[in-house]
């Protein structure tokens, strides 16, 4: 056994671990700077096609939303999101992957008036995607397992790399639209390489089980007003009723029904908060036909009846204008 030569390579395997670390804290350390020089005060800027900061200097309370195919990346503090009874924490450390439009809830963890929340995002478009992975030729995925539309992942040094030049674009206008196209195509690459390739391999397929469910989510998303038929719709897929059931909630971590009622509730507070919508009628507009239904559902999500939730989040909105 050649000793010298184990040695060797132990030395080297250490020496290239501190590279990539000195690397992604270096990363990092721009990203942060470029962000929050970018952003003065909480908020958000979209400040390229498809890319945009994020800060918040205080840790928030849960809050719902929708999340469409985005690279999510933070570059101080920490975030959870919470995908039907699935839980996904990431920060500087780790990216976050979603690949189709989803009800979320989430919360801003780590953040202070000295060391604010700074993160970005970059919407994946499909047709972006499946053109890298032709051109990588990775057209078909390794196994065909169902796979969540969300995960966490470590964030390597390379990608990282790729993250902050796409950013430093934000400073030159000028050479963004000759380099950022090129940039948003290696990250798409690296993202195929890394962990989570068979993320998105999956979800661009043009045929199998996966893409008809995502289609299923476009139209319930589309739709969310009117009744599931659930036989009719498996039948669409050329599912059984429990087979559409299953491969759904392997996806999005929810039920059909649930992931409706998430999407209808969230459609109810905004009208009320932006319309001016009384319960009833806000109800109504997404498909409850009985008010009391439709505020027990509610309470059950937001906390609050729909009236007093309004009132509290106006109240909160009013402090920081």
């Amino acid at each position: 056994m050649n000793l010298d030569k184990i040695s060797v390579t132990k030395l080297n395997n250490y020496e290239m671990t501190e590279i990539e670390s000195n690397r992604l804290e270096t990363g990092q350390r721009e990203l942060a700077e470029r962000i929050g020089r970018t952003l003065r005060d909480d908020g958000r800027k979209e400040v390229l096609p498809g890319l945009t900061f994020h800060r918040t200097s205080n840790p928030s309370d849960w809050s719902h939303g929708v999340i469409s195919p985005t690279l999510c990346v933070i570059a101080q503090g920490s975030k959870e999101i919470l995908l039907g009874e699935l839980l996904y924490r990431y920060d500087p450390a780790h990216y976050l992957i979603a690949t189709a439009e989803l009800p979320v809830v989430s919360q801003v963890l780590e953040a202070s008036q000295d060391q604010p929340y700074l993160s970005l995002t970059l919407k994946l478009d499909p047709t972006l995607v499946s053109s890298v992975i032709v051109e990588a030729g990775q057209q078909e995925p390794q196994n065909r397992a169902e796979v969540k539309a969300i995960n966490v992942s470590p964030l390597d040094a390379d990608l990282l790399d790729a993250i902050v030049r796409l950013v430093r674009l934000a400073d030159t206008l000028e050479d963004a639209p000759m380099l950022a196209p090129l940039v948003t195509r290696e990250i798409i690459y690296r993202l195929l390489k890394g962990e989570q390739g068979e993320r998105l391999r999956h979800l661009t397929l043009i045929e199998g089980q996966l893409h008809r469910i995502i289609k299923i989510i476009e139209k319930i998303r589309k739709d969310y007003n009117k009744p599931l038929r659930m036989d009719i719709i498996a039948q669409d897929c050329g599912m059984s009723v429990s087979g559409f059931h299953h491969h759904f909630k392997a996806v999005t971590a929810m039920s059909p029904l649930q992931f409706q009622k998430q999407l209808r509730l969230q459609e109810a507070r905004r009208l009320i908060l932006t319309e001016k919508l009384d319960a009833t009628s806000a109800g109504y507009r997404v498909g409850y036909e009985d008010a009391s239904h439709f505020s027990r559902e509610y309470k059950n999500l937001f906390g609050n009846p729909p009236m007093r939730d309004a009132a509290q989040l106006r109240e909160t909105v009013g402090q920081y204008l």
